[in-house]
């Protein structure tokens, strides 16, 4: 019995700190600009231009080239058009310098949507995103924000497999919560 309830607790210190690890739903997400690339291009994305024409998707990933993060670009490139027709921007951040970001852009992203540099670490933080063993790197986690600012959604998994089923099934709710009104 002892046994038992301390193997419940110490699964629960573990996982805990991953289940509280995003901002919660409903709360105002930050907002932030970031130099970023779509099909090898350099811009200024800004947060609040992108909700002005629809929800956005906004997920952090460690680094580009990596496996699992190559795996969660190419899913997301594959479900863009989906994601175009429900009228949502979808946004990749990671730490990597934006030389680098320019070429997984092109490969990776397959030029239809576009990864910012956030070299500083600033909106990783912003958005509680940080990879708590490597505090250099972001955290898997990705939101949807509604167009008034308000997180719909957040998802943290090291495992890429589920972040664009989850948050393509929240921007399908939303839209259709929107067509109704």
């Amino acid at each position: 019995m002892r046994r038992s309830i301390a193997y419940a607790l110490m699964t629960l210190l573990l996982v805990a700190p991953a289940a509280f690890a995003a901002l919660p739903d409903g709360t105002q997400a930050p907002l932030f600009k970031a130099q970023a690339s779509l099909g090898g291009n350099t811009y200024d994305f800004s947060l609040a231009k992108a909700l002005k024409k629809g929800p956005v998707v906004l997920y952090f990933y460690p680094a580009a080239f990596t496996p699992g993060c190559t795996i969660e670009a190419h899913d997301f490139a594959m479900a863009m058009p989906k994601f175009k027709a429900l009228g949502a921007t979808v946004i990749g951040v990671s730490h990597d310098p934006i030389a680098k970001l320019k070429r997984f852009s092109v490969s990776v992203c397959r030029k239809v949507f576009p990864v910012a540099s956030d070299a500083t670490g600033r909106i990783m933080k912003e958005y509680d995103a940080v990879l708590p063993k490597h505090p250099e790197y972001a955290n898997r986690t990705s939101y949807v924000i509604a167009p008034d600012g308000k997180i719909l959604y957040s998802y943290t998994n090291l495992n890429p497999s589920r972040h664009v089923a989850n948050t393509m099934a929240v921007v399908k709710r939303w839209d259709e919560a929107h067509k109704k009104a």
